[in-house]
């Protein structure tokens, strides 16, 4: 039953973890998938033909996980420690450690080097090229206002987004000290954070059904265009009830961009049209994370209760790989009314 093709969420794959989802992404080079797990795993997928190609266990939940290239990735776990993976021999060995667990990972091509953010208010930057240990490969330590919650890439660019609100803006090239430092515009706490693949800003999620629209450049012009909006909601009976959204992925080729929630849907937006594209049928549970493929033709749905309202009993963690449509992503070209004759 897990292979069965459902046109509503995408074809579930099989074999998934046994235990929350923290993240899933695709690589840059081809169809597969990798995900991290509360049960400790890393799991690499072919996500077009289903089949689940490695496992790599851990010593505690893992947090992150991202790609190197198609042969290795790297994960950020709960008991500190920062892990490479190489996919051909199912081995991993440890890059390095932070004092607390480490909730980020990801690789920059453009500085060759890993990012990791951690809950000791730390981001430290490693060269996974020098040999395994520590004092090889860690490049420097940076101290973060808080706990960092969510990072970023775009090109040299690095957002990080910690707890307390705060949003720090890093050029790779010069990391003593940030190029900006911020407050999240809003009032709660921030959930993801995910830059625009055309590299002008980024996009941030709260925990209360909002998602803001930022720009790096601090002119009057380009701050006139920031705005935010209100997502993942539904009145009941009168009542507003706002849910966390979870997750952003931008569509690398339109530039639109997915936000997951614990509400269990998947929404599809115009950032520059401020409009809403298309919205997904409802998934079994909170979308915990999202991503989408190289070419923009699938999207990975992680359904997974993310403990929002504590523990209860919940749907099992499933990973969702739907084919994307071009209707579904690609924005709608604006319709100006004829002028009076």
């Amino acid at each position: 039953m897990a292979s069965a093709v459902s046109p509503a969420t995408g074809r579930e794959l099989s074999n998934p973890p046994s235990d929350g989802i923290t993240n899933l992404r695709f690589s840059n080079h081809s169809d597969h998938l990798l995900v991290s797990s509360w049960d400790k795993s890393v799991r690499l997928y072919d996500a077009s033909a289903n089949v689940l190609r490695g496992e790599f266990m851990h010593a505690g939940p893992v947090l992150d996980c991202c790609f190197h290239d198609d042969s290795s990735g790297f994960s950020a776990a709960a008991d500190n420690t920062v892990r490479r993976l190489v996919f051909s021999s199912n081995k991993e060995d440890i890059l390095g450690r932070h004092d607390a667990p480490v909730r980020c990972v990801e690789y920059s091509y453009a500085a060759g080097q890993l990012i990791t953010g951690s809950w000791d208010k730390t981001l430290k930057c490693w060269d996974p090229r020098g040999a395994s240990g520590q004092e090889r490969t860690l490049v420097g330590t940076y101290p973060q206002p808080e706990r960092v919650y969510s990072l970023s890439l775009v090109g040299h660019r690095l957002v990080v987004a910690t707890a307390g609100r705060h949003v720090n803006i890093y050029d790779l090239r010069n990391m003593s000290q940030p190029e900006q430092k911020r407050e999240s515009s809003l009032k709660y706490q921030t959930r993801c954070v995910r830059c625009y693949p055309n590299g002008t800003g980024y996009a941030l999620s709260s925990v209360e059904g909002r998602v803001a629209m930022e720009f790096f450049d601090l002119s009057e012009a380009s701050q006139a265009k920031k705005y935010a909006f209100k997502c993942h909601r539904k009145s009941e009976a009168g009542r507003d009830i706002v849910y966390p959204v979870n997750a952003i992925a931008f569509h690398p080729i339109y530039g639109t961009f997915a936000t997951g929630g614990c509400d269990g849907y998947v929404n599809v937006w115009d950032g520059n049209n401020k409009k809403r594209l298309y919205q997904y049928s409802k998934y079994p549970t909170s979308v915990a994370a999202l991503s989408f493929s190289r070419d923009g033709r699938l999207l990975a749905v992680a359904s997974s209760y993310t403990f929002e309202e504590g523990p209860k009993s919940n749907e099992s963690d499933a990973i969702f790989v739907r084919s994307v449509n071009e209707i579904e992503v690609k924005p709608k070209p604006k319709v100006y009314p004829n002028p009076p004759a």
